[in-house]
C-alpha cells in the first residue's frame, strides 16, 4: 500500500509563514491540523500517531500536512513548540527578565507566573500528555524547542538564583537550586491526579495557586538564606587559615 506518511509529496511548496497574500482557507486548514495533531500526539505520542488520523480529525487531505509542515516531524515540532510557548507566556518572560526589583521579589514573581501558567486549564491535559510521551520516547523535535523556548528562561533563572546564593550561574549548586524550584512547580501538574485523591481541597483555583506559589518561594528563599549564612561563617575561618 502506498504510504503517504513516509513518502512526502514534493509537488507542493512548503508554506509555514502567514503573509497578506496567503489565502484565509490555508490558514484555517493549518490551524485545524495543529489542533487535531495536538490531540492525537497527546493521546498516542509521536511514534504511534499517524498522519492519516490527524488529517481525518482535521477534515483535511493528507497532502495538506506536507504542504504546511513538510512532514510528520515538522508538524510535531510545531505542536510541541506551541505547547511549550503557551506554558511560557508573556507574564513568565516579563517576570523572569525583570531587572528593577530585588532578586527575591523577582523570584517570587517568576514562581507565581510559572505556576499559574503550567496549571492553566486551557489544554492542560494535552500539554501533560505531550510531555509524558516525549519524556518516555524522546524525539528530535525536543532539542530545537528547548533551544528556542526554554533555554533563555532557564539561563536567566540560574543567573537569578546564583546572585542570591553567591555562586556562578553554571555552578552545580546553582543548577540544583534552580531545578528544585522548577521541580516544585511542575509537581502540581504532573501529580495532579494523585493530589486530587490525597488532597480533595486541591482545586487549582487562582487563590490557591497564589498560596502555593508563596510557599514555594518562602521554602526556597529560606534555604538560600541558610546557604548564605553558612558561607559567611566559613569564609572568615578560611581566610584566617590562609594567613
Amino acid at each position: 500500500m502506498f504510504d503517504m506518511q513516509r513518502t512526502p509529496m514534493k509537488t507542493l511548496p512548503a508554506a509555514t509563514s502567514t503573509t497578506p497574500e496567503r489565502p484565509v482557507a490555508l490558514d484555517r486548514t493549518r490551524a485545524k491540523l495543529l489542533e487535531a495533531a495536538g490531540e492525537v500526539f497527546a493521546e498516542a505520542g509521536y511514534y504511534a500517531a499517524t498522519i492519516r488520523e490527524i488529517a481525518h480529525r482535521a477534515g483535511a487531505n493528507v497532502a495538506a500536512v506536507n504542504y504546511h509542515f513538510g512532514d510528520k516531524l515538522g508538524l510535531y515540532t510545531e505542536v510541541l513548540r506551541q505547547s511549550v510557548q503557551s506554558a511560557a507566556r508573556n507574564e513568565v518572560i516579563r517576570a523572569t527578565f525583570e531587572s528593577d526589583s530585588p532578586p527575591e521579589e523577582v523570584l517570587r514573581k517568576v514562581i507565581r507566573a510559572m505556576l499559574h501558567t503550567v496549571c492553566a486549564a486551557e489544554h492542560r491535559d494535552r500539554r501533560l500528555g505531550l510531555m509524558m510521551h516525549e519524556l518516555a520516547q524522546p524525539t528530535p523535535a525536543m532539542s530545537r524547542v528547548i533551544d528556542e523556548t526554554m533555554a533563555p528562561i532557564y539561563q536567566r533563572l540560574r543567573r537569578l538564583v546564583g546572585a542570591m546564593i553567591g555562586l556562578p550561574e553554571d555552578h552545580e549548586k546553582t543548577r540544583l537550586c534552580t531545578h528544585s524550584i522548577v521541580g516544585q512547580i511542575v509537581h502540581y501538574v504532573h501529580a495532579r491526579p494523585i493530589l486530587a485523591r490525597l488532597w480533595p481541597e486541591f482545586t487549582m483555583a487562582p487563590q490557591q495557586l497564589d498560596r502555593i506559589a508563596q510557599h514555594i518561594a518562602d521554602f526556597s528563599l529560606a534555604y538560600f538564606s541558610e546557604m548564605r549564612a553558612r558561607r559567611e561563617e566559613v569564609a572568615p575561618a578560611h581566610v584566617r587559615t590562609r594567613k
